[in-house]
């Protein structure tokens, strides 16, 4: 199973801040290469070194012959299959656009042809951080004029935000250069066109993603918004006054977006006045992907006003929640399946905290108000507690990240609300239209069962944000002179904490993104190494000496920081293996013991599935599902002055626990911090002798 993510952050500002000047030299960025066959195979051989002396350890096959079993395939490989593998791959290379990852294998193997519901498993969530500007009475979600359960402020929040990322989004489409040239926002222009204006498509076997529309029709220039289950189709850029189709359109204010939201909510509140009752067609959306197809094609065939709403929503411009409710994590009831060791005790800080990451990932009170398949959705609630989650496969998490923070960075602007525009009421009609859903019994029964469905995976998502604030990037920097890296030092601390609740190591997948080259995306780097290994045994015995320990964590880290450059810079090796392996023909006798080997298998097996994203400071969490039952999901935000650790796993497996886990990377935390200070001051007094 595969899982992408994100590790690396570059804050995009204003649009001037990374403007190109004529006078700046631009480069063309590369294609992302073929790694040659020998160094792919060499560095996949050196990351089963830890596994080799794990098995011996444990009784297996000795570490110099199981080691000499994969040369030999390897070295067979190389000379045999694996030449003609990589001719194929070159030569498949030279006929693709951009680059032969991207354009034949990726998007689909990672994640189209994944049967699962998108839903915790592949959809990330993000929670934001509330906005200081807007009273604090306001918090509570009770205001004089609550309207079909959503509040003034709760509006007034979502217009702003709705502004904010359009206008980032505007602002990145006239940066200068092209997508295919090396400047400050060429990779930033071609990742957030793509998580624009389209949506994934529930097919049999493997999904498609729409295709993008006329920027100038009325439903590209619209949001999909979602209110008490109903869609809705809202217009937030002004009709255009050009026929040219590259003509800029005008986002509307502020003020005119909260009107037009307003006008819904009324729409709502009389609806729900008259007794109507919304078919839940999102929570289809979260359900296993061949049965929302199943359900979806039945639906397009049951009404033309269906597919009208779906072609609305798949082109509109992004996806926007408003719930009716705040939600609370409920006092604790043990599932019988549930050990009580496995439940999390919060404290009312910790509990706010997860309540609002719990809502932003989907709950009881929610999940039908939401359309998993846009990869963009802004979600608020009547406190104006407010997040982002988002369909994985146009793009990494970092990018909509982004496009959040540019959201978030200014506080809201009561001024921005005073002009609403006389054309609001008339301009595109009322500005806004209902995208009704309709369906038979068949239907109405199978949105039943598909919300029972998703109710068990959220009752077994075990989901919770970590806040360690004793130190951050900021100390790990400065420890000592030895200019350690703050993301190895962390995944450092992950594999202590791993190997400290289970006993054992596991392969770990960390993402490192290659946006150096021309549709870059990602490669994987695979922390658990020899020297990760060493530096965690030392840890666990008694008579290692912090000074031996310390070594072995810098040089742990040292390796892991040189990988995650050769990761960037295309000389991975991982998906290198992907495309040969993709590339063997098994129905024509073609077969390789090196990829058919299980240690081949086992050292893909993302037990512990992590990625960083920025340093959060506009965040109060983050998270991804775990990529295995047995495993974590993790994602970090690595701060100046502290890291908040977003962890997932699964309730009803007796091997994990967020709970325990987050107690584990706690004390892994506290232990590096005393090693580092040991050494630190040994090497002060080192120096004071000199």
């Amino acid at each position: 199973m595969l899982r992408t993510g994100v590790i690396r952050h570059t804050k995009f500002g204003s649009r001037s801040t990374s403007t190109t000047t004529s006078s700046t030299r631009l480069k063309t960025r590369g294609r992302l290469p073929v790694p040659p066959l020998r160094q792919t195979l060499d560095r996949y051989l050196t990351s089963l070194e830890p596994f080799l002396l794990e098995d011996e350890l444990r009784g297996g096959m000795s570490y110099s012959s199981a080691h000499a079993l994969r040369e030999k395939w390897a070295s067979e490989f190389e000379s045999g299959i694996g030449h003609i593998l990589q001719e194929r791959l070159v030569a498949l290379d030279k006929v693709s656009p951009d680059n032969w990852l991207d354009d034949n294998f990726w998007i689909n193997k990672a994640y189209l042809e994944w049967r699962a519901p998108l839903l915790v498993n592949s959809n990330w969530w993000l929670a934001f951080c509330d906005d200081t500007l807007i009273p604090k009475s306001a918090l509570s979600g009770e205001t004089n004029n609550n309207r079909a359960g959503t509040t003034f402020w709760q509006l007034r929040r979502s217009a702003w935000l709705i502004y904010r990322m359009l206008q980032f989004k505007e602002n990145v489409a006239q940066e200068e250069g092209t997508p295919d040239t090396v400047t400050p926002g060429s990779w930033l222009l071609e990742n957030t066109s793509k998580m624009f204006n389209i949506g994934r498509i529930p097919e049999i076997l493997c999904d498609t993603i729409s295709e993008v529309p006329n920027p100038h029709s009325k439903h590209a220039r619209s949001i999909h918004l979602m209110i008490h289950d109903w869609c809705y189709s809202v217009v937030v850029y002004r009709s255009p006054t050009s026929t040219d189709p590259h003509a800029p359109l005008e986002l509307l204010s502020p003020g005119e977006i909260e009107t037009r939201l307003r006008a819904v909510v009324l729409d709502v509140e009389a609806r729900l006045a008259n007794g109507e009752k919304a078919l839940p067609v999102g929570v289809l959306s979260a359900d296993e992907r061949d049965r929302w197809a199943h359900n979806l094609s039945q639906l397009l065939l049951f009404s033309p006003e269906n597919r009208k709403s779906h072609q609305a929503m798949l082109h509109s411009v992004m996806g926007v929640s408003l719930d009716h409710t705040t939600y609370s994590i409920p006092p604790i009831t043990l599932p019988s399946d549930v050990s009580p060791t496995q439940v999390r005790i919060r404290s009312a800080v910790q509990s706010a905290i997860d309540s609002h990451l719990h809502s932003i990932r989907g709950t009881a009170q929610n999940i039908s108000n939401r359309f998993f398949d846009k990869p963009f959705t802004l979600i608020v609630d009547p406190s104006t507690r407010a997040g982002a989650s988002g369909e994985h496969s146009p793009v990494d998490a970092l990018v909509p990240s982004i496009v959040a923070e540019y959201g978030l960075v200014q506080g809201l602007g009561v001024d921005a609300f005073n002009h609403t525009g006389s054309e609001v009421g008339n301009a595109d009609g009322e500005g806004w239209q209902r995208l009704d859903w309709v369906g038979d019994e068949k239907i109405w029964k199978e949105c039943n069962m598909a919300y029972n469905r998703a109710i068990s995976i959220l009752n077994n998502s075990d989901d919770s944000v970590l806040w360690y604030e004793k130190y951050g990037t900021e100390w790990i920097k400065s420890i000592g002179g030895y200019k350690l890296s703050p993301d190895a030092f962390i995944q450092m601390a992950l594999q202590l904490a791993w190997y400290k609740t289970r006993g054992e190591f596991t392969a770990t997948y960390e993402t490192v993104l290659t946006r150096m080259f021309k549709r870059g995306r990602t490669e994987t780097l695979r922390t658990y190494s020899c020297e990760s290994r060493l530096w965690v045994l030392s840890m666990v015995d008694p008579k290692s000496t912090p000074q031996e320990r310390f070594e072995l964590l810098r040089q742990a880290i040292s390796s892991h920081t040189r990988r995650t450059r050769e990761a960037m810079t295309g000389r991975g090796f991982d998906r290198h293996l992907l495309g040969l392996r993709l590339l063997l023909r098994p129905l024509s006798g073609e077969s390789a013991p090196l990829l058919e080997d299980e240690l081949f298998e086992r050292s893909t097996q993302w037990k512990l599935s992590t990625s960083g994203l920025s340093a959060g400071l506009l965040f109060k969490g983050t998270g991804f599902g775990a990529s295995y039952d047995d495993g974590y999901g993790i994602n970090y935000l690595a701060a100046p002055n502290g890291v908040k650790f977003g962890i997932e796993s699964k309730f009803q497996n007796p091997l994990t626990s967020t709970q325990i886990f987050q107690d584990a990377v706690v004390a892994a935390m506290e232990d590096m911090h005393s090693l580092c200070e040991i050494a630190t001051r040994d090497r002060a007094d080192r120096l004071s002798h000199l």
